[in-house]
């Protein structure tokens, strides 16, 4: 009877939790700050804790996680219309570095030492200070960094080269599964794709291809197993 009482709760949990992800998880997978940090925590605990707790019934578990979720949409909601909200629930960036000069104010306020900083910028494949113009601590944590003049990577505006159309590469075939909705988005068929296939060398079945990847200039990319 207990386990058919915490199938009951799983199910129910699961499902619960896959929804208010759905409508609010998004943003706390991507851009992560305290707030979403501790409130994807309790959400957890909520779970959890009324899953192992069997004083606490299903309906409490239904209860507890909406309330939650609906809070959740509540503070995503407002955080959307008023910006005075999203500064206070998300935090605003900080300048940490401004006209290459470090702000040691705002890395006091941030708790931060220059040790923490010199690694955040190696981490951005920045090795020195004096390459950066300015640097901003988000609110997720992470930094953006805006490099001085002469150590900026050079672009083809830079030699007056010609600027290039950008494609984005196609999966056409994935573990031996062919992507038709992929292959019918660019306007090919399947004859096009066997006789691609076949300038490869390849001609047997789809399914002895790990993956073949389209894009445009550069023909088809095919890997098999």
């Amino acid at each position: 009877m207990k386990v058919m009482y915490l199938t009951i709760e799983l199910i129910i949990g699961f499902f619960l939790l896959f929804i208010i992800v759905k409508f609010v998880g998004k943003k706390i997978i991507n851009q992560f700050t305290p707030f979403t940090f501790i409130a994807s925590i309790v959400l957890g605990e909520l779970l959890g804790n009324a899953l192992y707790d069997q004083q606490i019934g299903v309906l409490y578990v239904i209860y507890s996680m909406t309330l939650w979720g609906i809070l959740l949409f509540i503070v995503e909601y407002l955080g959307q219309k008023y910006l005075s909200f999203r500064g206070i629930f998300e935090g605003k960036p900080s300048a940490l570095i401004k006209n290459g000069v470090i702000d040691r104010e705002e890395l006091r306020k941030n708790r931060m030492n220059i040790n923490q900083l010199q690694s955040l910028l190696r981490q951005s494949e920045t090795f020195s200070i004096r390459e950066v113009a300015y640097c901003y601590l988000e609110a997720n944590g992470s930094i953006s960094i805006l490099k001085k003049t002469k150590y900026q990577k050079t672009t083809q505006e830079d030699f007056n080269m010609p600027v290039k159309s950008v494609y984005v590469p196609v999966t056409f075939i994935r573990d031996g599964e062919v992507l038709w909705d992929e292959l019918d988005d660019l306007g090919y068929d399947e004859s096009w794709l066997k006789t691609q296939l076949s300038s490869k060398g390849i001609i047997g079945d789809y399914k002895d291809i790990f993956i073949a990847e389209w894009l445009e200039g550069e023909g088809l990319f095919v890997q098999t197993y």
